[in-house]
């Protein structure tokens, strides 16, 4: 009996940050599976793609993290509208902003049009966040230590599933535990929302603190992709405008929050 092929979700835009490709953590292999899964008329990769602070000190890539490069490339190729937004993570692309390569187009931040005329900054969001703006060596130190907290979590995960068990983020325990550390997410997603009011946008769209998030934030609604290290998130926007946070773990696609449309909201 043929086996039957599984038609992936189309969506009208797709939305992923913080891959980190060049690092242990990177998940390239479940991110792999969910492009297979679905498939988009725009795809906005919105920063710290590439990890270039880890690549200059030690070089790590895997063939699945070529996969992956190659995958955005076929992409473009295809049709797909591909936006690379960078990030801080990434920033050694700043320099080619507003170039295109492969069909892929490089920028520092975007303006997206929802399908119900919503206008949303994309922005990676590291501009907003005062320790990497003013405070470099302590982010380099604060990197060093989530990627000592990911090495421990790698190493407890594969413990785990010999015993049995699902997989476990020790480093995203950690962080939305820790009270400084929700208070820095907190502060930054107030940050991006008033520059986002400021500029006049109904609404922003961001990475940078791998903690995906939809939820209104004074007069505009805040996204936050999360990343494809610990939670393996999504934004996606449908036909109509509506937007969803989508966790993907291999199978079928996890709604965890939806922003509904503008008539939706209205209703």
């Amino acid at each position: 009996m043929a086996q039957t092929e599984t038609i992936p979700h189309h969506y009208r835009t797709i939305w992923l940050s913080d891959i980190h490709l060049g690092t242990r953590g990177c998940q390239a292999d479940v991110l792999l599976d969910f492009l297979k899964n679905h498939t988009c008329d725009r795809l906005y990769l919105v920063g710290d793609i590439i990890d270039g602070w880890r690549l200059s000190s030690s070089l790590y890539w895997p063939q699945s993290h070529s996969n992956v490069l190659r995958r955005f490339l076929t992409l473009a190729k295809r049709g797909t509208e591909v936006v690379y937004v960078t990030g801080n993570h990434d920033e050694f692309l700043r320099r080619f902003s507003d170039h295109s390569f492969g069909n892929i187009r490089l920028v520092d931040r975007a303006v997206h049009r929802t399908a119900d005329d919503r206008t949303l900054l994309v922005v990676h969001g590291d501009e907003y966040d005062v320790i990497t703006r003013y405070h470099r060596w302590i982010a380099w130190l604060g990197d060093l230590g989530y990627q000592f907290l990911l090495e421990v979590n790698r190493v407890n995960n594969v413990i785990r599933e010999r015993l049995g068990y699902g997989r476990w983020s020790l480093s995203a325990w950690v962080k939305h535990r820790v009270k400084r550390a929700v208070n820095f997410i907190s502060e930054f997603e107030i940050a991006v929302a008033r520059e986002c009011e400021r500029e006049g946008f109904d609404g922003v769209v961001c990475g940078h603190i791998h903690h995906a998030e939809i939820r209104d934030i004074g007069e505009v609604c805040y996204l936050n992709c999360g990343d494809w290290v610990e939670s393996c998130t999504a934004l996606v926007e449908g036909a109509d405008g509506d937007i969803r946070v989508l966790h993907w773990h291999g199978e079928e696609p996890a709604d965890l929050i939806l922003l509904p449309t503008r008539e939706e909201r209205a209703a």
